[in-house]
């Protein structure tokens, strides 16, 4: 059964919409191309976007309370799909973003690696590195309601987006 979300917050805070920016196991490209985004948007997003989670921008994040995250990548472990789950819990909605979050590959190449490959060099990284014995796209994990496919993203898509949950949230595009 899919979860009902209403588009307005009930906090009475309605003038941006609250969003976090997640990242996985990936090679963070979007990440990358999102804050290059910023060079061109911020003054504009500042006024009607609240980046209440952004661990690439800043020290203090906030899950409370988001209208949208988007998630960047592949989830390979237990405690990935447990921070996935929190981030699910806490936001309204969920945009996977890049390849990895949306069809898991690369990442998901690991899982056609058969025994005989798995070398002592790689046991060693899955064994030190919280890697779980498969690599799984977001919506294996949680429940996703958009994405933004691309390795890395792609830009009109990813504005088109944003812009879609502006417009949801009646956030002014022209505060």
């Amino acid at each position: 059964m899919a979860i009902e979300r209403l588009p307005r917050r009930t906090d009475g805070d309605h003038d941006r919409l609250v969003v976090g920016w997640f990242s996985f196991t990936c090679c963070e490209d979007s990440t990358i191309l999102f804050t290059e985004l910023l060079n061109d948007y911020l003054d504009a997003w500042k006024k009607v976007v609240e980046f209440r989670h952004i661990k690439a921008l800043k020290t203090r994040n906030s899950l409370a309370g988001l209208d949208v995250a988007f998630v960047e990548g592949a989830i390979s472990s237990d405690s990935q799909a447990e921070e996935a789950r929190r981030i699910r819990e806490n936001a309204r909605y969920v945009v996977a973003i890049g390849a990895c979050a949306c069809t898991g590959k690369p990442s998901t190449s690991r899982n056609q690696f058969v025994s005989e490959q798995i070398n002592e060099r790689i046991r060693w990284y899955l064994s030190h590195f919280d890697y779980g014995p498969e690599v799984r796209k977001l919506d294996d994990v949680i429940e996703v309601d958009d994405m933004v496919r691309g390795c890395p993203m792609k830009v009109p898509a990813f504005l088109q987006t944003l812009n879609k949950y502006l417009d949801l949230f009646n956030v002014s595009q022209h505060a």
